[in-house]
């Protein structure tokens, strides 16, 4: 099993693709990172040389990306600083509502959570 940044990418899948189970990789920088160094798209994770994924923690290393726990980090800490300052987009973060302008009226479930229930209002008796 191929093992870049700290994490073990699956063996069985496109290279391509398993590329991005590492955080802080996305399709568009997975795409680059194989033009660049010229590995074929189809190639599966199995089929690329030692040599080669030396190259791709060279290149990562080359071009400073930000990955795994530094991005967990950065993201974390850039929240608390919105939380401390107290803007909006802190409150919503405490308050674990749509951050970025969305509906919560019907929607918004993920963030939300489930629906909780609340008991109806009883009948009166005659």
């Amino acid at each position: 099993m191929a093992r870049i940044s700290g994490v073990n990418i699956p063996k069985e899948k496109r290279f391509v693709i398993a590329l991005t189970y590492i955080h802080g990789i996305g399709k568009t920088t997975a795409n680059k990172i194989c033009k660049k160094l010229e590995i074929n798209l189809q190639t599966r994770t199995h089929q690329v040389e030692e040599d080669k994924l030396a190259e791709v923690r060279s290149l990562i290393e080359k071009d400073r990306l930000i990955l795994e726990g530094d991005l967990r980090r950065k993201v974390s800490s850039n929240i608390k600083r919105l939380t401390d300052i107290g803007c909006y987009r802190g409150i919503r973060h405490v308050k674990k509502l749509p951050v970025r302008g969305q509906r919560t009226h019907t929607n918004a479930r993920t963030r939300k959570g489930r629906g909780v229930a609340i008991a109806g209002k009883k009948k009166a008796v005659k």
